[in-house]
């Protein structure tokens, strides 16, 4: 039987790459996968993208509960659409197989007045795969959302790197980070439903 323990795929920050590992997990696990809220970019959102880079003949992709117009942060998506977000109104898709969940930006990206993607994890009882891209701040960026994890009691399946190295950051984060699971995704020059099946048979999850 498929683990049904929904993985979340969240970011230390915007522009990481979730989407691009949200293809390569999904190619790797043959799993689901899911947006709840997608700001902006209608015409090629996250869920196309990755579409378009799968090739297994399982993988199903699950409507968002939200399609905001606007590139913002969904609060702020949300409040010029005339919407609100409810996380009532946000269910997991119905499906046997494994669900992998791409988040919008990281932990602390504000869903309305009062949630944050961080309390959706905790409302699907999700474990985490945090995305991290290296650059000025992204240590500091990695520790507090690892710290934030470890307070709300959120397993973390996986570290996942992605993009050129950095073994000073490296360092510091796996020093504090602790965990079995750590991945290291190189720059993909061209992305193609091949490169990505190459990329997932480098990785172990």
């Amino acid at each position: 039987m498929p683990d049904k323990t929904p993985l979340f795929v969240t970011g230390i920050g915007t522009d990481v790459g979730k989407t691009i590992v949200s293809a390569i997990l999904v190619e790797k696990l043959k799993a689901d996968y899911w947006k709840p809220i997608q700001s902006g970019d209608l015409d090629n959102s996250d869920t196309m993208k990755v579409q378009r880079l799968i090739s297994n003949p399982v993988t199903r992709f699950h409507p968002e509960a939200y399609r905001l117009t606007q590139p913002y942060s969904p609060h702020k998506s949300a409040d010029l659409d005339g919407v609100n977000i409810d996380l009532n109104q946000i269910q997991l898709p119905d499906t046997e197989n494994q669900l992998l969940i791409e988040g919008a930006g990281g932990l602390m990206v504000p869903l309305n007045n009062e949630h944050f993607v961080v309390d959706l994890i905790e409302k699907f009882n999700a474990e985490v795969v945090l995305v991290i891209k290296h650059y000025l701040g992204s240590i500091n960026h990695t520790l507090l959302s690892l710290e934030l994890l470890k307070q709300k009691k959120i397993k973390v399946r996986a570290l996942i790197f992605n993009g050129d190295r950095d073994e000073y950051s490296e360092r510091v984060v796996l020093k504090h980070a602790s965990l079995d699971t750590v991945i290291f995704i190189n720059t993909i020059g061209q992305l193609t439903a091949q490169n990505i099946r190459q990329e997932c048979n480098q990785i172990e999850l």
